[in-house]
């Protein structure tokens, strides 16, 4: 598997992450902490269409420690 492959599949797993994340009532700043995942998200696609796989998977990697975040907060998995 290469590295865009990688990022793909890392890109379908925060989706089903966000999926989980839609049944908890969010705070607000929970809401914001999502809305700045969803943003690193689009970046990750961004900087993967440009060809930057580095930073696409940082981006990536940042997003799904966000939502990880909520989701233990809440005592999901």
């Amino acid at each position: 598997m290469d590295c865009n492959e990688r990022i793909l599949i890392d890109i379908e797993k925060l989706d089903e992450s966000f999926e989980k994340v839609e049944s908890i009532k969010l705070s607000q700043e929970e809401k914001e902490i999502i809305r700045r995942a969803e943003n690193y998200k689009e970046d990750c696609k961004y900087y993967l269409e440009k060809g930057d796989e580095l930073t696409s998977f940082g981006c990536i990697t940042y997003a799904h420690g966000l939502v990880d975040a909520i989701l233990l907060n809440h005592h999901i998995n």
